[in-house]
């Protein structure tokens, strides 16, 4: 029998009811569900819905909606992965982040089905960066990739991502066409892209029977803020995944980061990703300390001031700040 790893838990944790899973509910029914007793204000401020870690942003074209704390586990091997991924839904996150060329995408399922999760409580990703030699190998390379993660005649994924635009054009047209067609299916709810310029997705109208993407994943934090592309994704409501949002832990000891989480007695990692979600991104914080997993989800008891915001915005570096890589919106 599987202990149910939420039990222990505060409601804060808990996983939401089903309809708030997958329907739009908005951050203010979140709220509304976890704190009951909470009054109302007349003022239009006080009126506006808060983060939480329940909270979810809407996908574009689409009846579902995306946690907007996401677990990134790049780099995260086969034997440890399970048991990050265990760590992180304990600790209340409903969102995990993995990609073909992880080689994690069943350590990422099994880890769902070992907590006691329901499956829609959890929104699943996953990422095809290669095409397979013809639509028909991609489309069955992308279909193996769901029955690895949820396995059974009515497995699913969330959503799927082409990786990168680097494949070429002719490459990522037939990408898409398979992601387009498993959705179809129903084996993929919604679909996306990762790493594409202004110019990629442009590309994509030629083509697409689903446009725009529902998600562009790309980099960023402060001193890689990819403003262009993140202004061109809010006017066709694309939403904005970010990766590498704690920068490797390479800027932990910059002066104004440090000054702010002293302010607010928080960690810089805390700081990072609470700047994500205040910019209206999806971050996917990565680790595989138990302690950091939990601590990169305690992010709701404070709040960045419009400060802190401009001293954090002030520290963009355009390209040259990206540790993985930026756009090209050619």
């Amino acid at each position: 029998m599987v202990v149910n790893p939420q039990s222990h838990l505060s409601s804060h944790h808990q996983p939401l009811p089903a309809q708030y899973q997958t329907t739009d509910q908005g951050r203010a029914s979140a709220e509304a569900y976890y704190n009951p007793n909470a009054t109302s204000s007349s003022t239009a401020a006080d009126m506006s819905p808060k983060l939480s870690l329940s909270s979810t942003i809407s996908l574009n074209k689409s009846k579902y909606s995306m946690p907007r704390l996401g677990f990134g586990i790049y780099q995260s091997p086969a034997d440890v992965c399970v048991k990050s991924c265990l760590t992180a839904l304990r600790a209340g996150y409903r969102h995990i982040d993995s990609a073909q060329f992880y080689r994690n995408e069943s350590e990422m399922g099994e880890a769902v089905r070992q907590s006691g999760i329901p499956r829609s409580h959890v929104f699943l990703t996953t990422k095809v960066l290669s095409a397979g030699g013809s639509p028909e190998k991609t489309y069955q390379k992308c279909l193996d990739s769901v029955k690895a993660i949820d396995p059974g005649e009515d497995g699913y994924v969330d959503l799927f991502l082409i990786h990168s635009p680097s494949p070429g054009s002719a490459k990522r047209k037939e990408m898409w066409q398979a992601l387009e067609k498993l959705v179809e299916e129903s084996k993929v709810r919604s679909i996306g892209v990762s790493n594409f310029g202004i110019g990629h997705i442009n590309e994509m109208k030629e083509y697409a029977k689903i446009w725009p993407p529902q998600v562009n994943q790309i980099e960023l934090h402060p001193w890689n803020q990819q403003r262009e592309i993140v202004e061109y994704c809010r006017n066709n409501n694309i939403v904005i995944q970010a990766y590498c949002p704690l920068v490797r832990n390479n800027k932990a000891y910059e002066e104004n980061l440090v000054g702010i989480a002293k302010k607010h007695d928080k960690a810089t990692g805390q700081v990072l990703i609470r700047y994500c979600l205040q910019k209206d991104w999806v971050p996917l914080p990565k680790s595989d300390t138990p302690s950091r997993i939990e601590a990169n989800a305690d992010l709701y008891g404070f709040e960045l001031d419009q400060d802190d915001m401009t001293t954090l915005d002030g520290l963009d570096q355009g390209p040259r700040g990206a540790i993985v890589q930026a756009v090209k919106n050619d």
